[in-house]
């Protein structure tokens, strides 16, 4: 006599599930665009789609060094050759020339070390400031922390322009300073620039994103809030530092009514007011050489830092290995 199996001597064949998900999920596009994956495996859509990649790269090339290397071009071009044939390549030849006569006899080494004196100060100022407050209101957290955020928060809505005559009449007369005034004084320029809202809340709200464990852990190794500032804080802020220094700089090279007004006297005006005055004592090509010149710091500090713009820093400076 048989007996009946039991439910244990029953064995039901698993169904592998996630052989079924994967292969129906792998049948589904994954990333859906103008074009599908079955009409881009064509020969002409690739074709099609491979010009317009082409001619888009091109174009933005062109839109975005162009100006750049027609500058560098005509900087050693004779200014008969620029006037006449402005996009030939050197049809008569290239003039190095210019560039010893802008440096020489325009004096450009003079104004543009006042540039990099005037960019190095607002860098400065600007990367102290923003970094110490947004240190202060993300970090430390004052019980007044939320009304100083909306208060610097509320001067980005104010126009530049209704700042510049109180702002004018502060450096001519400073408080606390007497008959002393700042003009023709670099801090006139350095001080302005330091009190940037934005850049303040910017570093806030980088500050913000960073773990606060590293924090309770240094506090509990009894670090003071200079240690935490200095051997915390800011290694672990590299790429908010990178970006905060290049629009420092740049905003700085390149600015040219407040240099103008607070910096009356020509042996202390940088290239953005200088080239301006003496563009019509001097020949065209001797101005282009000068206008080159002054790009290349610009130039340059984007090079260096643009891979700060593309990867983050890590916390590698802030927790011990």
């Amino acid at each position: 006599m048989t007996t009946a199996p039991s439910a244990r001597d029953i064995r039901l064949p698993r169904l592998s599930l996630k052989g079924r998900r994967s292969k129906r999920f792998d049948d589904e596009p994954r990333d859906r665009g103008i074009v599908s994956d079955f009409d881009g495996k064509k020969r002409g859509v690739r074709l099609g789609m491979g010009g317009v990649h082409l001619a888009l790269f091109v174009g933005l090339v062109v839109a975005g060094l162009g100006p750049l290397l027609w500058l560098a071009k005509s900087a050693v071009t004779p200014t008969q050759d620029t006037l006449r044939q402005p996009l030939a390549l050197w049809p008569n030849g290239i003039d190095w020339q210019n560039l010893q006569s802008a440096w020489v006899e325009v004096h450009i080494d003079q104004f543009f070390w006042n540039t990099i004196v005037i960019a190095a100060g607002s860098w400065f100022f600007q990367l102290l400031v923003a970094t110490t407050a947004g240190f202060a209101l993300s970090v430390l957290r004052p019980r007044y922390a939320p009304i100083l955020n909306g208060a610097i928060l509320v001067t980005l809505f104010i126009p530049a322009v209704v700042l510049l005559v109180p702002l004018y009449l502060t450096i001519v007369n400073p408080p606390l300073l007497g008959d002393v005034s700042l003009l023709n004084n670099y801090l006139a320029v350095w001080l302005p620039a330091a009190a940037n809202a934005f850049n303040i809340l910017l570093v806030k709200r980088f500050f913000d994103a960073l773990p606060r464990e590293v924090f309770e852990a240094a506090k509990t190794d009894g670090a003071g809030p200079f240690r935490l500032f200095w051997s915390i804080v800011l290694p672990m802020s590299k790429p908010i530092l990178g970006v905060v220094s290049v629009f420092a700089i740049i905003a700085a090279w390149k600015d040219f009514l407040w240099p103008m007004l607070v910096l009356p006297d020509p042996a202390v005006q940088p290239l953005s007011v200088r080239l301006p005055a003496v563009q019509g004592s001097i020949e065209l090509d001797v101005f282009l050489a000068a206008l080159a010149i002054s790009t290349l710091i610009p130039v340059v500090l984007f090079l260096l830092f643009q891979g700060v713009f593309l990867r983050s820093a890590g916390l590698g400076g802030a927790v011990k290995g």
